[in-house]
């Protein structure tokens, strides 16, 4: 099965849809069901401009009981940020132990 993807701003864009399944794949190499996950997409509260439409979007990630929102102006710039999340493990991580890892980490998290 497949993400599910929710939508209030008229769906995802064409080239997200043909780009989706390669997210799918490259979950699956990973562990990862891509039929837990559900992807809602909403306009984001700030940054829109009525004669033009919204600027970004917020995209909400839902697998289990937790979730992540993610904003990015547009369907494939949420779709290379959340492929890089799925495959960042296969990537080693070169950084140092130490206080100036633990700093580093720490700098990462979200606010």
């Amino acid at each position: 099965m497949s993400i599910i993807l929710q939508s209030t701003v008229g769906g995802f864009s064409g080239e997200f849809m043909r780009q989706l399944p390669r997210l799918e794949k490259a979950m699956l190499a990973h562990g990862l069901e891509p039929s837990q996950f559900v992807i809602s997409k909403d306009i984001a509260t700030s940054a829109t401009a009525p004669l033009i439409g919204p600027f970004f979007y917020d995209y909400t990630v839902f697998f289990g009981d937790a979730h992540f929102t993610v904003t990015e102006p547009n369907d494939i710039k949420f779709l290379e940020y959340f492929y890089q999340r799925c495959i960042a493990m296969d990537q080693p991580d070169e950084r140092h132990d130490g206080i100036v890892g633990r700093i580093l980490r720490w700098m990462e998290q979200p606010i």
